[in-house]
């Protein structure tokens, strides 16, 4: 139970997450988006919040940790509203721009306290930490689609996202665990500089770079397919919006199983030998995604990658935890700011698939897969 409402948070953040990625088609037709803008959609953003976020990250290691997750619930709340209150690329824009750094100082830092509370099994709790968000992500789509059965659109979908963030604040309020130093001032100014020295002296560490170098590009067949999947059913494939957002359930919900299996494999298999081999399948995998005709093989496909990319970012981010014992809160300024460039991959593949097609941009995902392959260290 003390690490339930942590649990909770990062269920709440996906489950958000999954009702966006699937309701792009609907959000891209209703405020006449191109690939262009939503290329900027899925990358501005990201980049506002790696900007901030690393300052969110060294707060909660020096300051009230507590005070900052709490206070980034209360504009992830709003920046839902917010969304299904747009009636154009700005706003949404807007909106966007302050929903990912609240997620940061609300999620980011739930996950951080979460690390802390066990700092010999970061990979084990990141598995129980992805479990929970995959199962935010499977039930996602299925709530935009079953809302849209009853006769609500999308933008109401996110104004009962912001009253179910509400709640889920309340729950957290009281259950979240003050800190247990007495901090009661702001900050110096020193102190948050000598923050980011450590953040900055850690870059000279080969484990630590590689580890920040990789997570990126892992989000390549992760968050960055699941933003296109959609679109790419409607655009190239030919599917109606309702069945694009089945796609997306078939993909998030084997890969929901493969979290919840990853749960006790790991406490048997190696996690780095399970992660090459699943590298291995998912480089087969998805060019024969790609290629095939037939939808009903394309689903099955489509539900491999799904589960066989479970575990890549709980292994990953686990194994970046462990390199830095103590700085739960450094990390998440660290792959913040690594995470600059990978927030310019969306940008890339859009502005690609804008003038050469979303058919031949989807290959670029490849990029994902071949960087772990080559990346991950030979021997454990």
């Amino acid at each position: 139970m003390q690490n339930f409402p942590f649990l909770l948070i990062e269920f709440l953040d996906e489950l958000v997450f999954g009702v966006n990625e699937a309701a792009w088609p609907l959000i891209s037709s209703d405020l006449s988006l191109n690939y262009f803008q939503i290329g900027l959609l899925l990358s501005v953003p990201g980049i506002v919040s790696a900007i901030i976020e690393p300052f969110l990250g060294i707060l909660g290691d020096i300051w009230k940790r507590r005070l900052l997750i709490l206070g980034g619930g209360i504009f992830f709340a709003l920046a839902c509203l917010l969304t299904g209150l747009s009636t154009g690329f700005i706003i949404l824009l807007f909106a966007l721009c302050l929903f990912y750094p609240s997620s940061g100082a609300f999620v980011s830092l739930s996950q951080a306290a979460l690390m802390d509370t066990a700092p010999n099994r970061h990979e084990q709790n990141m598995a129980r930490w992805t479990f929970a968000g995959s199962l935010g992500v499977v039930l996602g789509p299925l709530l935009l689609i079953g809302m849209g059965f009853i006769g609500f659109g999308w933008r109401a979908v996110f104004i009962a996202l912001a009253g179910l963030s509400v709640l889920v604040l309340l729950f957290a309020w009281r259950r979240v665990p003050k800190e247990s130093k007495g901090l009661h001032s702001l900050p110096r100014f020193s102190q948050v500089w000598s923050g980011i020295r450590v953040a900055l002296s850690s870059l000279k560490r080969g484990e630590v770079l590689r580890w920040l170098f990789l997570l990126p590009f892992s989000d390549l067949m992760l968050d960055v397919l699941l933003g296109f999947l959609a679109l790419y059913f409607v655009d190239v494939v030919g599917l109606t919006p309702g069945r694009a957002a089945l796609g997306v359930a078939v993909w998030s919900g084997l890969g929901l199983l493969g979290d919840f299996l990853l749960i006790p494999l790991l406490e048997k298999v190696r996690s780095l030998d399970y992660l090459r081999l699943s590298v291995v399948l998912e480089l087969l995998l998805f060019p024969a995604f790609l290629l095939v005709q037939d939808l009903f093989i394309k689903f099955i496909l489509l539900g491999l990658l799904g589960l066989f990319n479970s575990g890549w970012y709980a292994i990953l981010k686990g194994r970046l935890y462990s390199s830095m014992p103590g700085k739960s809160g450094t990390v998440m300024t660290l792959d913040n700011i690594s995470s600059l460039f990978g927030k310019l991959l969306p940008f890339g593949i859009g502005l690609f698939a804008q003038f050469f097609g979303l058919r031949l941009a989807m290959w670029l995902l490849l990029l994902g897969p071949v960087a772990l392959l080559v990346g991950l260290p030979r021997r454990t």
